[in-house]
């Protein structure tokens, strides 16, 4: 009897425990909302469950490796300052992979640690009531008859993460590693020309297939026009649909194409919906965010914008040099980092273009046996670099100058009026007055419809700050010989 009670008094004991972290949990939760945001909180740490304490040390669990890992590099030593602060006598935060069991009080989950490598637990049956459909296993597989091939150059280890795309990568890996995650589905990946969107959705269908039983369709939403065009001219549009619908994994490129294709975008929408509906991925790529997509339907654009949206910004300086370090690194051919920095100053807006002069300058030096030189640089891309001296544009000043700053970009356009925001403004308006022939009201109207003479009062502050700060005046000068050059 007496060891009853003293195996009741432990329960009890835990449960008290479990109670209290959950009651810890809740405050750090709403920290971290305040301080991270609800987007991001919801998307990266929301997934936390709690466990132990052990001594000095608390572990938290997250469903994935790759969660845990962003995790701990993003937010690891804020997560530890929290709980110290909450609970003093904690001092360590743990972060380890398992999959969280029922949820036993609001803000905290009891979670059992599972070996990484071990398979994941059957999720649990259907209602007896319901039927249950058993289907035979089937291999991965790219759904040929339906989908252009994957390029194998395009996984997830040979895409270059920057500042300017990070966001867009982690969601990407996230559906890669559990497709049709809430939140996911569907992902919408939008960015200019040439910066990643099509590397990050082969990549997407690389890691589904080589992870387990998944069917794949990848197509451009021109084929996907074209082959439902062709299903109605051979009446075969039931067959069409029904190929379609029966993949895991449905990714469609540059979405724009549809725009003002009525009856494509109909069959696209009704695609949408009986995917979703039945619990498959669907991933869709397009040059800007749904919202910006006018002439797509209002219900699919909404329906794609219920989802997870990512955009991928304009490259840095930084990333294109990493971008260039990497392709030259893998051809064997020594470029000088001067080379480098050369192009990277030189082609900005579209990471394809980069990596053609790139292996361009490598083919010539393989083929006649010379080094990479400046020279040799400037005499073989004479033509790609004569196109990219082009006058100065105002939106490039901004992308420029919030680069340097490390601001946002939409910082130059919002109503934010704090120092470290309004100082790079300034510092942009000054040069677009100084290197393009734009009016004052003309460069107000690119930076937020501002009045014309709050582009004078900044204009006017920056030559201010110049004469008394060499310092400051350097780095404008700096901006403006990159800009010019």
């Amino acid at each position: 009897m007496t060891g009853g009670l003293e195996g009741y008094d432990a329960v009890a004991e835990a449960n008290a425990q479990k109670s209290v972290l959950a009651i810890h949990w809740s405050r750090i939760c709403e920290r971290l909302k305040a301080e991270v945001g609800e987007v991001e909180y919801r998307t990266w740490l929301r997934q936390i469950t709690v466990g132990p304490v052990e001594e000095d040390e608390i572990t938290l669990y997250l469903p994935t490796r790759f969660l845990r890992d962003w995790v701990r590099g993003q937010y690891g030593d804020r997560l530890g300052a929290l709980w110290h602060a909450e609970v003093p006598a904690i001092r360590r935060v743990e972060l380890q992979v398992a999959r969280p069991a029922a949820q036993s009080a609001p803000g905290a989950q009891d979670a059992t640690p599972a070996p990484e490598s071990a398979t994941p637990p059957v999720e649990p049956a259907a209602p007896a009531a319901a039927p249950v459909v058993v289907e035979s296993p089937r291999q991965a597989e790219v759904r040929s008859d339906l989908a252009a091939p994957l390029e194998p150059r395009f996984t997830f280890d040979t895409f270059i993460v920057g500042k300017p795309n990070e966001f867009a990568y982690a969601c990407a890996r996230r559906v890669a590693e559990r497709p049709s995650s809430p939140g996911f589905n569907p992902l919408f990946l939008y960015g200019g020309v040439g910066l990643g969107k099509t590397h990050l959705m082969h990549a997407i269908g690389a890691e589904l297939l080589r992870g387990g039983k998944v069917s794949v369709a990848y197509m451009s939403a021109e084929k996907f026009m074209y082959r439902f065009i062709g299903a109605i001219r051979s009446q075969s549009t039931l067959e069409f649909k029904d190929q379609l619908r029966s993949v895991d994994v449905l990714m469609i490129d540059d979405l724009q194409f549809l725009i003002g294709k009525d009856n494509t975008q109909d069959e696209f929408f009704h695609t949408f919906n009986a995917l979703v509906d039945a619990g498959r991925q669907i991933v869709v790529s397009a040059d800007k965010s749904p919202s910006d997509l006018s002439g797509l339907e209002d219900r699919l654009r909404t329906r794609l914008g219920c989802g997870m949206v990512a955009d991928i910004h304009a490259t840095t300086f930084e990333l294109r040099i990493s971008i260039l370090e990497a392709k030259a690194a893998a051809s064997g051919v020594v470029v000088p980092a001067k080379v480098l920095e050369f192009l990277a100053h030189k082609i900005t807006s579209n990471v394809r273009e980069l990596e053609g002069a790139l292996n361009r300058l490598i083919a010539h030096a393989n083929l006649f046996g010379r080094p990479v030189t400046l020279e040799a640089t400037q005499d073989v891309l004479h033509d790609i670099l004569k196109a990219h001296d082009r006058r100065v544009t105002i939106e490039e000043i901004q992308r420029k100058v919030a680069e340097h700053w490390n601001t946002r970009l939409t910082d130059m356009f919002s109503a934010r009026r704090g120092r470290a925001v309004a100082r790079p403004r300034q510092v942009a308006m000054y040069l677009a007055k100084q290197l393009t022939s734009r009016s004052y009201p003309e460069i107000g109207r690119k930076f937020g419809n501002r009045d014309h003479t709050t582009v004078m009062y900044g204009v006017t502050k920056v030559e201010q700050l110049m004469a008394q700060d060499p310092a400051f005046a350097e780095d404008v000068e700096l901006l403006r010989r990159m800009l010019e050059t």
